[in-house]
């Protein structure tokens, strides 16, 4: 089963993100918590979490991508 990995709202007044980088690509193995890429916001740059431990079966949004709406699915993790 693939878990969907969406842009979380990290603040109240987030509506959009930019992908900076990912950190891993596609076929790696990742755990749940580990950072899989950055993303920058209005105040801030953060860190994206696996939320599930497996490997990343597709990137659906490329590194460099502006203005990407909250709740927008960000990459597929195949679980365990």
């Amino acid at each position: 089963m693939a878990t969907e990995v969406i842009l979380p709202k990290w603040g109240l007044t987030m509506e959009e993100g930019n992908l900076s980088v990912w950190l891993k690509k596609e076929g790696d193995r990742v755990e749940a918590g580990e950072i899989i890429a950055e993303v920058e916001t209005e105040k801030i740059r953060n860190e994206l979490e696996a939320p599930v431990s497996g490997v990343i079966s597709k990137i659906l949004v490329e590194e460099g991508t502006e203005e990407i709406e909250v709740g927008t699915v960000l990459c597929l993790i195949d679980e365990d």
